[in-house]
């Protein structure tokens, strides 16, 4: 008799109507040496009998099998599998699933060449009542290439976070030689499954292949056994298989994975948990509570530093069973962004609440429960998602309801002196027609630790949806306090709205599709209200309804409606405006004098475009001038001129009809110039990292990827250099012409040469109105810290984190010294209180320029900055913490810079502070190494770049 290659066993309970799809996807393999193994698991429909007529449709391929009870699981199923299974492999299959047609061939082949037990490939989940066709991969990082592992020590995140059993395959005789078999009794089965698998595998295959299709219904009526999370058994399953996992590790000696698991639970097993425990009652919470915390407490307390802040805090709270702050962090952890605590300042840190920290028995109390680093105290309010929970609702029954609610107000950052005014905002969820309805706010005031609020909505005069199209509808508040304005969801909060009575409102299409408004809590916990058919016809509306949904004719006007839909959101996808702005806007004449003018992709007004845009207003150049910003809403571009959102329709136009575009980073690389305009590239720096095609990340393109980024490079009709050094390093990497390089310097620094003549000529330095605004002490020294931007090999840019800490600088060095940071325009920081006035984050300064005129002197890494601020002719710190790893592993440098730096490079934090206390010392020992270096990356900058600029283009005496 013929070994089959792969039994694939495929367990079904009540589920006759998918098991055949399942079947299907099995016997369709590209493999041929396929059997399947059916088992069902005493079904009361018709399952197995379908598994029958499988089996006589298809004999010696089929086999099928019946448990003689239910076992209310998948361990006993598939472990009857594994005994009925005569392959040399084993695969498993729910019967709701569906595997990848190449699956059993791709994983036999890595097997058989590997010689591995084990072979795992990539899992999809597809979303299947998704009218999106929505899919998402299943870590898809552990399977980003073909990796043969001896043990799995060697890649933990394997055994930790694929821990599913179906998407792998095993060989039969390592299953049965390590008598691996399912738990039975016990729910979250495979947990334990493939840690034992993973554990006792000689070797182990990953694919980077897609093998199993995981078919999810979100809206599911019936939960799955591991999504009723609200079941206090669920809880007690999932904590005895992690028992038992954690069991297994510490036998085998794996503690490095016990630790990585730790983290995992917590940032997600807990986490669904916890995500529930809002709307559950004190009795739940309790029982889960004890539950949790027995095994939290066996937790490696090293995993705490490798969650989030908000994980952490959760875990924390709960094993202080501080529901008060537990609940509002859970919340927040729901809503990403979302600040749901006021906060508390102790010592110049801030923290999520200000119970525990205080307890001097409680040493764990601060580390965790700091959130200084997440900048609640610096970020404008109108920047934060404020929580905003709901604590009464009452309505008439009719059409009137009154909401009181609850503002979180951090660190009372919302002044008492300041006026507070605020609406309550019905906004549909599908945009069509009306887009929503306000209604004011009758009372807002302080409460201490929070804003409380309440307003009274009639909606049924005043909201009208059109009907089923806009079903949804959330619940915001708009709220004014002083210049700001704060915009925020409600949250349901501990409101019971199980008996709020639904509300009439009138429907502009009619009253058949629906008349009520019927308060709903979302799954983030937020307040809405679902449009829904009820009043005296009840029965009859629901059937007509039920027939409109159904029949031909809704048919037609759903598929219409979807049409019309799809054609607006294609109208405003990226796609269709690069297309409408070849085919359309580059068809229309160029406006003579029309200067589209851009600074790092439309995200500050700044730089030399700004200098160049000054210098036209200051000759009193006739132009029109158009600015891009990107972002919600511009912030400090200049009022006369014309704004634009970056990649907006009047964006595009303007950038096809320009007759000149003049920016410092690059236009989107899709939209080609026309013949007619003339780009002028400012760029943004010299270069001490390896740009363009000498970058190893554009090598590694391909042709096509280089053609393309060539193409845009060609879009270049001037670019500006300020030495040669530009020329052997930028322009080539950019494999500029020479016609096409303008030897002017950088218009951003035509003031820092006037700064430093004006110095010379008086003999002294003049601070200028920055200082006061900034409330720097007239007797301290002004150093400026502003390092370069971090990416991978990869291009990824990588979070700003301090090489050195702020504290012990400003406990050290703050009487003599003020730290302005300023982090490059990709990146953000945070400062602690405890540094005010010493350390000032200066980072939302779009202009750079009047910091480096400021700053007595420079600290810095690889950032282009050095060289701007060379002019000046001040002292420079360099602190190179990882300059092997920036100048080899990652972009590779065009020199070294601890041979020309002009100042003193440092590797250590305690380097870094004994150069600033030698400050005046390093000006004078490195004056000679400041000129040269001036001299070789600055001999263009004259202080006339922008002039020059005008005048060759845009003055009669230059055309």
């Amino acid at each position: 008799m013929h070994v089959p290659d792969v039994s694939v066993v495929v367990i079904v309970y009540n589920d006759a109507e998918r098991l055949p799809t399942a079947v299907r996807s099995v016997l369709d393999q590209t493999l041929a040496g396929v059997e399947v193994v059916i088992v069902d698991d005493c079904s009361k429909d018709r399952s197995f009998a379908v598994a029958q007529e499988l089996e006589a449709a298809h004999p010696g391929r089929v086999r099928a099998f019946r448990l003689p009870e239910n076992s209310g699981g998948c361990g006993a199923p598939r472990n009857h599998g594994i005994q009925q299974a005569t392959g040399t492999y084993v695969m498993f299959l729910d019967s709701d699933d569906v595997l990848d047609r190449n699956a059993c061939r791709n994983m036999l082949q890595a097997a058989e060449t590997t010689g591995s037990d084990l072979v795992s490939g990539m899992c999809v989940r597809v979303f299947v009542d998704n009218r999106f066709g929505k899919t998402s991969e299943w870590y898809p990082w552990i399977y980003s290439r073909t990796r043969t592992l001896e043990s799995i020590s060697e890649y933990p995140d394997l055994l930790v976070y694929d821990t599913l059993s179906t998407n792998k395959c095993y060989r039969r005789s390592f299953l049965l030689d390590n008598d691996l078999r399912f738990p039975v009794g016990i729910h979250y089965e495979d947990l334990l499954f493939s840690a034992q698998a993973y554990v006792a595998a000689r070797r182990i295959t990953l694919i980077p292949n897609r093998v199993y299709h995981w078919n999810v219904v979100e809206k599911a009526a019936a939960k799955s056994i591991s999504n009723r999370r609200h079941e206090i058994a669920n809880f007690v399953h999932r904590m005895e298989i992690h028992r038992r996992v954690d069991e297994l590790l510490a036998a085998k000696g794996h503690t490095a994975i016990k630790s990585a698991k730790d983290a995992k639970f917590l940032k997600h097993d807990l986490v669904l948990h916890l995500r529930d425990l809002p709307w559950l009652d004190d009795t739940y919470r309790t029982e889960f509570a004890r539950l949790a915390n027995g095994y939290l407490a066996g937790i490696d307390p090293a995993a705490y530093d490798n969650v989030t802040h908000l994980q952490a805090i959760c875990a924390y709270l709960l094993g202080k069973e501080d529901w008060d702050n537990l609940l509002p962090a859970a919340d927040a952890m729901t809503n990403k962004g979302r600040l749901t605590s006021p906060l508390a300042e102790r010592d110049g840190r801030v923290y999520w609440c200000a119970q525990h920290i205080d307890d001097p028995a409680d040493t764990e109390a601060r580390r965790i429960l700091d959130v200084t680093d997440q900048g609640f105290h610096t970020t404008p309010l109108a920047s934060l998602h404020l929580g905003n929970r709901l604590t009464g609702y009452e309505d008439d029954g009719r059409g009137t309801v009154t909401l009181t609610g609850s503002l979180v107000n951090p660190l009372g950052r919302i002044t008492t002196d300041v006026e507070l005014s605020a609406e309550l905002e019905f906004r549909a969820r599908r945009q069509v027609g009306v887009r929503s309805f306000t209604f004011p706010v009758s009372s807002v005031r302080h409460a201490g630790d929070t804003i409380e609020w309440s307003g009274t909505a009639d909606i049924g005069r005043t909201v009208r949806p059109l009907g089923i199209i806009d079903a949804v509808w959330d619940v915001r508040l708009k709220l004014k306090a002083g210049e700001d304005r704060i915009t925020s969801r409600v949250s349901a909060g501990g409101v019971d709205l199980d008996r709020a009575a639904t509300l009439r409102v009138r429907p502009r299409l009619t009253r058949l599709v629906s008349d009520r408004f019927e308060p709903e809590v979302t799954k983030k916990g937020n307040l809405s209200y679902v449009l829904v058919a009820q009043g005296p016809a009840a029965v009859r509306t629901s059937a007509l309804i039920n027939n409109a949904i159904h029949g031909k004719a809704a048919g037609l006007v759903k598929r219409g409606l979807r049409k019309a839909l799809h054609a607006r959101r294609n109208l405003g996808s990226g796609e269709q405006k690069v297309k409408v702005y070849h085919e359309v806007f580059s068809k229309l004449p160029v406006k003579k004098g029309t200067v589209v003018f851009e600074s790092h992709m439309g995200k500050q007004y700044s730089d030399s475009p700004k200098a160049i845009y000054e210098e036209m207003v200051r000759q009193g150049v006739a132009f029109e001038a158009v600015w891009s910003y990107a972002g919600a809403r511009p912030t400090g571009f200049p009022k006369d001129a014309t704004l634009v959102k970056r990649w907006s329709w009047p964006y595009l136009r303007a950038l096809a009809q320009a007759e000149f575009w003049i920016d410092n980073q690059g236009f989107p690389l899709a939209l080609a110039k026309r013949p007619g305009t003339t780009y002028i590239q400012t760029w943004h720096g010299s270069a001490l990292k390896r740009m363009g095609f000498h970058e190893p990340r554009t090598k590694a393109q391909g042709r096509a990827g280089q053609a393309k980024f060539q193409k845009a490079i060609d879009r270049f009709d001037h670019f500006l250099v300020r030495s040669e050094h530009d020329v052997r390093t930028l322009a080539k990497g950019f494999r500029l012409r020479d016609e096409v390089l303008l030897r002017t310097g950088y218009p951003r620094n035509d003031a820092l040469v006037a700064a430093h003549r004006a110095e010379l000529d008086s003999g002294e330095r003049v601070r200028g109105p920055l200082a006061s605004e900034l409330g720097i002490d007239p007797d301290k020294k002004v150093l400026l810290y502003a390092p370069t931007f971090r990416a991978n090999a990869d291009g990824h840019v990588e979070g700003f984190t301090f090489p050195f800490d702020v504290e012990e600088f400003a406990e050290r060095l703050g009487d003599r010294f003020v730290l302005l940071v300023r982090t490059h325009y990709l990146n953000s920081v945070s400062l602690p209180p405890s540094v005010a006035g010493r350390v000032i984050d200066v980072s939302r300064h779009h202009d750079i320029t009047p910091l480096l005129a400021l700053a007595d002197g420079l600290i810095t890494d690889y950032s282009s900055v050095m060289f701007d601020y060379s002019v000046l002719d001040r002292p420079m710190l360099f602190f190179a913490y990882d300059y092997d790893t920036y100048a080899n592993d990652i972009r590779g440098t065009y020199f070294d810079l601890k041979e020309k730096a002009p100042g003193p490079v440092v590797a250590t934090a305690d380097e870094l502070f004994q150069a600033i206390s030698a400050f005046e010392e390093a000006d004078a020992k490195y004056a000679e190494a400041r000129q040269r270096f001036l001299a070789e990356f600055g001999e263009y900058d004259r202080g006339d770049a922008a002039r020059q600029i005008v005048e060759k283009f845009f003055t009669r005496s230059g055309k």
